[in-house]
Parts: C-alpha cells; structure tokens; sequence
C-alpha cells in the first residue's frame, strides 16, 4: 500500500470515485425528508441486519499496520484529485479522478480488515446520505447524516479490526459508530459531550505509540490537543493533554496516517496562503510531532480537502 502502484492507485480512484457517485444518487433521488432522522440507520431490515457488532478483535489485530491513505482534494470547479504520499514526507503528482463532486460533503479511505491498506471508501453526500464503495461497487449503508456538523474516520476506536466514524452533532455531542466488515455501520454509541468547542477534529492511526488509534482536536483559541484511544468503545478516549498553541495559522487539518513510510502516523496542516505543512509522528504522546516541513504550496485551490 505504502507505495501506490499504478495498478493499486487505480482501484482506490475507482473504489471512491463509484461511491461518491452513488452517495451522490442516493442523496437526488430519494429526497430530503431523511435528513432530520433522530439517528442514522440503514434504509432497510436487510442493511439492519448486516450491521451487527463483530466480536471483538485479538490486540495483533486491533493495532494492526500503520495506514497509509491518499490525499483528496475538490476544487471549485467540483473536480477532484488525488495526491499519493512520495515515501519521504511530501506527495506525488496529482492525479485526476472524475468531476461533478458538488454533492459530495465528505470522504473517507478506510481499512476494513486491521492491515492497514485501503479496502474501500465512505462518501457523505448534501442530502444526509452515506455509501460505501469497493472492487464490488457502491451501496448505501446510512441516511440522515445532516444532524451531524462533524464527521471524521479515525481507524479504529472501538476494539474490532474495522476503521469507525467519529460524528458530532449540534449540540456538541460526540458519537462513536463502529465499522463493520461488511463497509456498514453497528448502532451509535455516545462517545462524550462539549465537542463543539473545537473547530477541527482529525486522526488516522495512532499518535501516542501505545498501538491505539488517537485523534487531536484544535480548540478557537489555536490550542491543539491529544486525545488518546483507549480501544474500548463505550469509552473511547482518555483525558486530553495539550499538544501546543498557534494553530490557528491553519484553515485545515488533515491525517492520513504514515506520510513520511516510518511506521508513524503523521498530519499535515494548510495555512491561509495555501501552503502546506508536514507534522511528522513521533509515536510520543507527550510530544506527538516534530518541528513542521513545508511539503506543497497552492493547495488553497481546494476548497475540500480530505
């Protein structure tokens, strides 16, 4: 996975771009009256029942290999692109994947199996709705996403070998929905209150070297901090600790796990100029990052970027 070849570049491209597609459909068709559902949930007893809980996973499992993601960006055109990590930190060429992304809210490379390489892709589109795209096709696995203002996949939180999702609604709650090997959604779990003084929510693998997947979050004041996975989902996380302050030079922050081929997760950051910015992992919780690298310049063209 680390080094995207051509062939294995073209079935993630594929994978994301057929369910932004279906998203897409699903989101036009159907209509909007889903769109304040009290929870999302699958549209059918079928989907209902595809989504239940796997039995927990062995901690080998659990762990499994740090992920390496692509880098997506929309650009106002509603064309999107990729960018494949170039094994030192920075990115490859981009690459074009297909237009007409304007009904596309959201997505997310996932690993469903816990090795760490891309099995398929989640797309939340306008309308609420959510799809999960593979080598099979596109589907869609939820509805009635418009109640969240946050939505993030972290790998995994809640002890099984699937990537989750993270979502927070308006009232600042957050909420934990396990994956499934199916690309679906187990039932919502309350994962704690008061997250909506955060304006930014980010994590893809683990931060703190403890083999748990971690996430940060930055507060309105630019203070990012580091909120540990404890791998139990109805718990999820251990008390914050402070990563740094000044970080609200950026407009956006971004991980796609290991950029720089370590064995650590990373994250990158864009300022308002456009440029943007390495933060390597150190697997340190109590210092996660080393001093930034500038690693792209112009990639305020995007106004997506996940």
């Amino acid at each position: 996975m680390a080094n995207l070849p051509g062939r294995k570049r073209g079935r993630v491209l594929t994978r994301l771009a057929v369910a932004a597609i279906a998203a897409a459909l699903v989101g036009t068709t159907a209509g909007s009256a889903v769109a304040d559902d009290p929870a999302p949930a699958p549209k059918s007893a079928d989907m209902a029942a595809a989504v239940a809980e796997p039995s927990n996973a062995p901690a080998a499992v659990q762990a499994g290999t740090t992920p390496v993601f692509l880098l997506w960006g929309v650009d106002k055109n509603t064309n999107a692109y990729v960018y494949g990590p170039n094994g030192s930190g920075g990115f490859a060429t981009r690459d074009f994947v297909s237009g007409g992304w304007d009904a596309i809210k959201l997505a997310a490379s996932i690993d469903l199996n816990g090795d760490g390489q891309y099995d398929g892709a989640w797309t939340w589109d306008n309308a609420g709705y959510v799809a999960y795209g593979d080598d099979a096709g596109a589907r869609e696995v939820g509805r009635g996403w418009n109640i969240y203002n946050l939505v993030l996949s972290p790998s995994n939180l809640g002890g099984t070998a699937s990537d989750d999702v993270l979502a927070r609604d308006k009232s600042g709650v957050l909420w934990l929905y396990k994956g499934t090997s199916t690309g679906a959604f187990s039932t919502r779990v309350k994962a704690g209150s008061g997250w909506n003084i955060y304006t930014h929510i980010t994590g893809k693998g683990d931060l703190s070297g403890d083999g748990r997947a971690d996430i940060v979050a930055k507060d309105a004041s630019g203070v990012l901090w580091l909120y540990k996975g404890t791998g139990n989902a109805a718990a999820p996380f251990s008390a914050r600790t402070k990563v740094g302050s000044g970080w609200n030079i950026y407009n956006k922050i971004i991980a796609n796990g290991d950029l720089n081929l370590d064995g650590r997760t990373d994250v990158v950051a864009r300022d308002a100029a456009g440029a943007l910015w390495l933060y390597k992992g150190t697997g340190n919780a109590a210092a996660p990052f080393s001093a930034r690298t500038k690693v792209g310049s112009g990639f305020n063209i995007y106004n997506k970027l996940f």
